[in-house]
């Protein structure tokens, strides 16, 4: 790894901890050359695993695309980072328990969907407007309708 200071190639670990519930392994290591201390992440690289589009494309399944829909969704809500890569672990755990090459786009919505209907009703709303691709303003309401009657 190297040194975000002063670029060398050489360090040694002085800490090493499971962080996400084991999902990545937290590393602070430190440079030999200038004693600089760093933090790096290690995660496990779900290498083919493709996402089924609605249109029959196909595209590398991303956390970060799926956590930045989320972020979005959640935008100016009450919703901290914490619960927002919480949602986003458990997610990826679905998808990857469940399929191994190939997740329909519809099932990683789904489970978005779930997740932010718990969480906060205003982000479920958000991200069912653009999942469902609503066209009119009744859209909406029906959604928040429905919403009100699972209470």
């Amino acid at each position: 790894m190297r040194c975000p200071k002063c670029g060398c190639q050489e360090d040694k670990v002085v800490d090493s901890r499971a962080s996400r519930e084991g999902a990545t392994i937290r590393r602070r290591r430190e440079c030999i050359a200038c004693g600089h201390r760093f933090t790096t992440y290690e995660e496990v690289e779900h290498e083919g695993l493709m996402v089924l589009k609605r249109d029959g494309r196909h595209e590398e399944f991303s956390r970060e695309k799926l956590l930045s829909g989320i972020r979005k969704a959640c935008q100016k809500r009450p919703v901290s980072p914490k619960v927002m890569e919480d949602m986003v672990d458990h997610i990826v755990a679905s998808v990857t328990a469940k399929f191994e090459t190939e997740v329909p786009g519809e099932f990683i919505g789904r489970l978005v969907m779930d997740g932010l209907r718990d969480t906060d009703e205003v982000a479920y709303v958000r991200f069912a407007s653009v999942y469902r691709r609503f066209a009119e303003a009744t859209d909406f309401v029906q959604e928040v309708q429905k919403l009100e009657a699972a209470k």
